[in-house]
């Protein structure tokens, strides 16, 4: 499937709880760690995830499916899993920020030069509109937790809309 017909789901969880579920609908419909981004204040991630490990079996059954499972058995499933996982998150000391998944690779590639429009340049660099990047921004600064992903299909950015309301989104959106 071409790209030019994939949707994006983007949305702002404003908790752990939130984030957590609605990361892990997003893994149990076949999406990977590296297809998921995630974006956070640093602050955020020490307030939300301050122990970074939980037990051994949590972390298995969460990462099994990403080829770090093992290697990472004592750290926490979904949303953590990725964060900790090395070589799939950024922290970006100019912004505060920590971010995993796809987005992380976009600045990592831009070097220095993708960081010059700040967070609201890096969302909108994602693709979202910049009216609803200073949103997520708004929202990363209170302590949320965006959350991101290119569908596979149409069927699935619905069911993953769906998903991410049942688990708490104070803010979903579709590109």
């Amino acid at each position: 499937m071409s790209t030019t017909t994939r949707t994006m789901v983007s949305a702002l969880f404003k908790d752990r709880a939130s984030a957590d579920r609605a990361y892990q609908s997003v893994l149990d419909r076949g999406y990977r760690h590296d297809q998921i981004t995630t974006v956070m204040t640093d602050e955020a991630r020490q307030r939300h995830y301050p122990e970074g490990r939980v037990g051994a079996d949590e972390g298995n059954k969460a990462l099994e499916g990403s080829g770090v499972g093992g290697a990472i058995g004592t750290i926490t499933g979904g949303l953590i899993g990725a964060i900790a996982a090395i070589g799939t998150n950024l922290i970006l000391p100019g912004l505060g920020l920590v971010v995993a998944g796809p987005l992380a690779a976009g600045l990592a590639g831009a070097g220095a030069g993708g960081l010059t429009g700040g967070l609201v340049g890096a969302l909108v660099g994602w693709g979202i509109p910049e009216e609803h990047a200073k949103d997520y921004e708004t929202g990363l600064t209170e302590g949320g937790i965006v959350l991101g992903v290119e569908c596979a299909s149409e069927a699935d950015a619905r069911a993953i809309e769906s998903d991410w309301r049942s688990a708490g989104a104070a803010r979903i959106d579709r590109y």
